[in-house]
């Protein structure tokens, strides 16, 4: 893929202009596996962040699959389709958990180890160990996984996440020095890419761990950016909502 259409197509997707960012790589998706699964990824992502749109992400998975030849072609899409099912799962209220857990399985069977898809892979099996298999030492080590080979490949973005559930983990293990770094490096790293659609969520991840009046500040600063990108993502909206409720009205802004 040549290099200007990827800068405009991470401009739109960082901004959550996902349909338009579609667009652009629709005429070489048509016959590009790498092209067509970044497209698969782009509408995955507006899933996620808008809990909506499924459809669509579904028609170009499929769309994806259909013109993945290799190994390593099959394996991405195969965690491309665990990845939506997971999405679907977690977000969709479709318990898609099976099918996810197969194609991620389907995925690291296909892809060899030195394959750019396998630490994004690893972030991905962690994700569900974490939030729906409810194994911690298992999301634990794929995170791991997956945080050492995106430093050692120079992949920031995937790394921010790595540095994000890493810290998740920490906090929920009461260490909230650790917790407090890494939310903070994945917040820095968001800033400097210009991921603008995931810094609300880094912002209220770190004023988690931070105390009074700067975890205020953080939250504030938080929701005028989902305000200013039309209310994405759309779960941190709502605890946004049921934040600035207090207490007594958090259950029902839920």
């Amino acid at each position: 893929m040549d290099d200007p259409l990827h800068t405009a197509v991470w401009r739109l997707r960082s901004r959550g202009c996902w349909h338009d960012a579609a667009e652009l790589l629709s005429p070489l998706a048509a016959t590009d596996p790498v092209a067509a699964r970044l497209r698969s990824s782009v509408l995955t992502e507006q899933c996620m962040f808008t809990a909506g749109s499924w459809e669509a992400a579904e028609d170009a998975l499929r769309a994806a699959e259909a013109i993945a030849h290799t190994d390593d072609e099959r394996g991405a899409a195969a965690c491309e389709r665990g990845h939506l099912a997971y999405a679907a799962t977690l977000f969709g209220n479709r318990d898609r958990a099976d099918e996810a857990r197969a194609a991620l399985g389907r995925a690291a069977a296909l892809l060899g180890p030195d394959s750019r898809t396998r630490p994004l892979l690893d972030f991905r099996r962690g994700l569900l160990a974490q939030h729906l298999s409810k194994n911690a030492s298992s999301a634990q080590a794929a995170f791991q996984r997956a945080h050492a080979a995106a430093l050692s490949h120079g992949d920031a973005l995937l790394s921010s996440f790595t540095w994000r559930h890493l810290a998740a983990m920490a906090e929920e293990r009461g260490d909230r020095a650790e917790a407090r770094h890494g939310f903070a490096e994945s917040l820095r790293i968001r800033e400097e890419l210009g991921y603008l659609i995931g810094i609300a969520p880094a912002l209220v991840a770190l004023a988690s761990v931070e105390s009074e009046p700067e975890a205020a500040r953080l939250r504030a600063e938080a929701g005028r950016l989902v305000r200013l990108l039309g209310g994405v993502p759309a779960w941190l909206a709502r605890r946004l909502r049921a934040m600035e409720a207090g207490p007594e009205d958090s259950a029902a802004a839920d």
